[in-house]
């Protein structure tokens, strides 16, 4: 004979609706703390972060960037725009102060995008903001804007001394 205790047809549907909202309700909250893990400036990990900072082979991605008498060696990353922006080369752009870190101008014509927020924005990063403002930083801060990589310069050692204070007229050459 069964002791258990009966409950009635209708409360056990509710009783299983009410389990299936719960375990619901927590595989919902996981998925949203991975998306914010993911989300977070300079996480890194998910192919789409993987893919956008991968930087190609040095024979295939180096590019120039002179300063007066200074020439930096730079590594284009291996995305899109970076691909469009080297087929822009040469490239004679002067470059104006902003923010006492970074120099910017705008390109000739409007490159594709697929900017994140970094983060940590480092001494030498090459970005595009919007689809056609060429960004070059000579310091290291923290951002919360979205860029687009394009690359990095090799060795930023006397870059923000090259670039100085004010305006600069900066070339961009393959060789």
């Amino acid at each position: 004979m069964d002791m258990s205790p009966r409950i009635p047809r209708g409360r056990q549907h509710h009783a299983r609706s009410l389990w299936a909202s719960r375990v619901l309700s927590v595989l919902c909250g996981l998925l949203a703390l991975v998306e914010c893990q993911a989300a977070q400036p300079g996480a890194s990990g998910s192919p789409a972060a993987v893919a956008e900072t991968a930087i190609v082979k040095p024979e295939d991605s180096r590019m120039w960037m002179t300063v007066g008498e200074r020439r930096f060696a730079i590594t284009l990353a291996d995305n899109e725009a970076a691909h469009a922006f080297a087929a822009l080369l040469p490239l004679t752009l002067e470059m104006a102060e902003l923010n006492g870190n970074e120099k910017h101008a705008n390109l000739p014509k409007a490159l594709p995008t697929n900017a994140s927020r970094p983060g940590t924005i480092r001494n030498g990063d090459l970005m595009l903001y919007g689809s056609d403002t060429l960004v070059v930083f000579y310091l290291t801060f923290s951002s919360s804007y979205a860029y687009t990589r394009l690359g990095r310069v090799d060795d930023p050692t006397g870059l923000a001394q090259a670039l100085g204070r004010g305006g600069v007229r900066v070339v961009f050459s393959a060789d």
